[in-house]
This record gives structure tokens, sequence and C-alpha cells, in this order.
């Protein structure tokens, strides 16, 4: 399986980006996804957390009411739309199942500026 995430940028505190995240196989629709994100210097995070079904989502205290997860499972794709983003949403953020299974793609980066 591949992952490839994409929508990322660099946008003011306050602004909205919406992230994308592609998978290869036949298998996407069976495995809960989620968003991770690494901030220079730290560990790597997850965010953001979405059932197999898309029924059922979970999210850190950090993100809870300004990010929002969801996925098109007939089109192998996970979405992850980011408003009110802050500073300190600043990283690379990355998807993968939960827990991860796969290799990590590339990653999209995200910068906000104060």
């Amino acid at each position: 399986v591949q992952l490839v995430e994409s929508g990322g940028g660099l946008v003011q505190a306050g602004g909205s980006l919406r992230l994308s995240c592609s998978a290869s196989g036949s298998t996407f629709s069976m495995n809960a996804m989620g968003w991770y994100r690494q901030a220079p210097g730290k560990q790597r995070e997850l965010v953001a957390r979405i059932a197999s079904g898309g029924g059922s989502t979970n999210y850190a205290d950090s993100v809870k009411g300004r990010f929002t997860i969801s996925r098109d499972n007939a089109k192998n794709t996970m979405y992850l739309q980011m408003n009110s983003l802050k500073p300190e949403d600043t990283a690379v953020y990355y998807c993968n199942t939960v827990p991860r299974r796969y290799y990590w793609g590339q990653g999209t980066q995200v910068t906000v500026s104060s």
C-alpha cells in the first residue's frame, strides 16, 4: 500500500487548509485510518482517527473542535479539514492506518504563520 498526502501549504493563523490522503490497494476501506503530525524536534503524534466505515472519529485535545477527519472509501481517500489554524499546528502531516501498518509517505508540510 502506498500513501500519498497532499494539500499542505503556508497559511496565516486563523486560516484553513484541507489535506488529502490517497491510498493504493484494496484494503483501504477495511482499516481505521488516522492523520499524524510531526513538528520539528518533536515525536510524531496521532491527531485524528476515523473508523473503517467512517462512523466514528476521535481527535487529540489540541485539535478538537478545529479539525474534521473524513473519508471516501469509494475513492480510497481520506481528508483532514483544518480550521482556525494556530502556529503550533505547524508540522509535517502524514496519514496511515491506526495502529500504523504501512510505510510512511512523504507527508505534506503545513506552516502556520503568526
